[in-house]
């Protein structure tokens, strides 16, 4: 096994099962839904104003972004399950090879645990004696969180991930779908422009604000990113309706 500095008890460092690992949890969670909701915003602002560019149908309009939410919305829930299904295997596979080590050579799993203990900052004695402490107490959880950085009782839900990627995204996209239906024909670009760079804009400081990353960066380039797609996607709407 590997070593991950993801671990609890008595080592440095919050971990999966505690309170600093709660709220990192919590963080990315939230970290997610706003990509999820950025995604949501994109996609579906570049395709209803790629078609408000062939045409100043409503309705048609109004299909198409529908259309694209669903499709969307749908897509992120169904990779983000698959995603997550596929960390959860991997975590519950490599819960169980930790059974079968702890069960086969106990004494090794001791000393690989008390190894790990040291090369997060603790002495060899006192290594020693919380890798027996942690053993008596729950073997197994001790190797998760130290040497897997899993908590046992928190392993990645599928469903929680899916409908937080679904709700995120159709959250995102609802935005420039109304921004882009509600106005007069002539107002319908310019108003879906300013919503979603406006919400680009503020997904990209929350995003930069979660990550600790310097803000002016992450908005220009949330920003720039939005900008461009709309931008291709009115031209190549403008092209082929006038084709």
């Amino acid at each position: 096994m590997t070593d991950n500095d993801e671990g609890t008890g008595p080592a440095p460092g919050p971990g999966p099962g505690s309170p600093s690992g709660a709220i990192s949890t919590r963080l990315n969670w939230l970290r997610a839904g706003v990509l999820g909701a950025n995604d949501g915003i994109i996609s579906t602002a570049g395709l209803v104003v790629g078609v408000a560019g062939a045409t100043t149908s409503r309705s048609a309009i109004l299909a198409a972004g529908v259309a694209g939410l669903l499709a969307g919305a749908l897509s992120m829930a169904a990779g983000e399950y698959v995603s997550v299904s596929s960390q959860r295997d991997s975590e519950r596979a490599a819960l169980e090879l930790e059974r079968r080590e702890l069960a086969d050579q106990p004494e090794a799993e001791l000393a690989e645990l008390a190894g790990l203990l040291v090369a997060r900052g603790l002495s060899e004695d006192v290594a020693r004696e919380a890798a027996e402490q942690l053993t008596a107490r729950d073997a197994l959880r001790a190797h998760a969180r130290v040497e897997l950085g899993i908590n046992p009782d928190e392993l990645a839900n599928p469903w929680h991930a899916a409908l937080a990627s679904l709700v995120a995204f159709t959250a995102g996209a609802l935005l420039p779908l109304l921004a882009i239906v509600l106005p007069d024909a002539g107002w319908r670009v310019p108003v879906t422009v300013g919503a979603v760079l406006g919400a680009l804009t503020l997904c990209g400081w929350v995003s930069a604000r979660l990550g600790a990353s310097p803000v002016p960066r992450a908005v220009a380039r949330n920003v720039a990113g939005g900008a461009l797609a709309m931008a291709v996607t009115y031209v190549v709407g403008t092209w082929l309706g006038s084709t």
